[in-house]
């Protein structure tokens, strides 16, 4: 495994960034608190028969109520969230930016809760990163379309959700075995997500080869691939560099938008887009310690 981690976040990147894609598939085809308490159904499905087969160790009663809780946060209202603002026509790469927004709220948690160092250019890095979004959202802000408080407060309570939600997988998460761990998560997003299908929508699914595609690629290869991928990396690391790989995503996932959806952005909110990744990269690049030779 240790050999393996150094591609781990570039293959974290490239997964992460197909989970806006996948909600751009599927939700035209089903409502959003719906599709996600089916994906969540049959994530735990999988996980709790793989946890049963190889006999993986539960944890007590509180560590696991803290993975719900984490799991409810990253998962529930993370996805919640952006879900729910693509359904109702905001353009995935604008979701993709603005949750690319968590590397510099997370470190400011980390900060706060785990002890982990904010300089500075932690901040700046977060003045940096809002310019880039206001940059993309603002030139559309007028009330109508995709661009209003319908679309982007979901999206922003997403970035919120995931940071703390990251911050609280590696404070009170961290021993918790990743197998148990993970099914614990998805059961702790299942239960407010199925409350609010059965309460607010329809639960009808328009069973179109698009949904099927989007919920068999949600399922294995981000509820449990890349799911794993970033459990793994906050455990074996800090939780701002974890997050610091998520300012790639937005324009990883602007580019597949451009060649899948014909999603397109103006030249002023392109300039947005790189000054947000800019931002954030800035807030959150480590610094190399010096190398002080022997005898000095």
């Amino acid at each position: 495994m240790n050999r393996l981690l150094p591609f781990f976040p570039a293959i974290f990147v490239l997964l992460w960034s197909t989970g806006f894609i996948g909600a751009r598939y599927a939700m035209p085809h089903a409502e959003p608190f719906t599709f996600l308490s089916l994906r969540y159904a049959l994530a735990l499905a999988i996980l709790g028969s793989v946890v049963l087969l190889m006999r993986a160790p539960w944890p007590g009663w509180r560590p696991a109520a803290h993975a719900m809780i984490a799991g409810s946060l990253i998962h529930g209202v993370y996805l919640g969230g952006v879900f729910f603002a693509v359904r109702h026509g905001l353009n995935a790469g604008i979701a993709a930016l603005i949750v690319g927004l968590q590397p510099v709220l997370t470190t400011i948690l980390a900060a706060s809760f785990l002890g982990e160092r904010v300089q500075p250019r932690h901040l700046a890095g977060l003045a940096l990163g809002l310019l880039g979004v206001a940059l993309v959202i603002l030139p559309k802000l007028d009330g109508s379309g995709d661009y209003r408080l319908l679309t982007l407060g979901p999206v922003v309570l997403s970035a919120i959700a995931i940071s703390a939600g990251s911050v609280w997988q590696k404070r009170f998460v961290g021993g918790v075995d990743l197998r148990t761990g993970t099914a614990l998560q998805y059961f702790g997003a299942l239960v407010p997500t199925l409350i609010l299908a059965a309460s607010t929508e329809t639960m009808v699914l328009d069973w179109t080869g698009e949904l099927v595609f989007a919920l068999v690629w949600l399922v294995f290869v981000l509820s449990i691939g890349a799911v794993f991928l970033m459990l793994y990396l906050i455990r074996e690391g800090a939780v701002s560099s974890v997050a610091s790989l998520m300012y790639l995503v937005p324009g990883v996932t602007a580019v597949t938008a451009w060649l899948l959806f014909g999603e397109t952005l103006s030249p002023i909110q392109l300039v947005g887009l790189v000054i947000a990744g800019v931002g954030v990269a800035a807030a959150t690049r480590r610094r190399k310690a010096k190398v002080v030779p022997p005898g000095l």
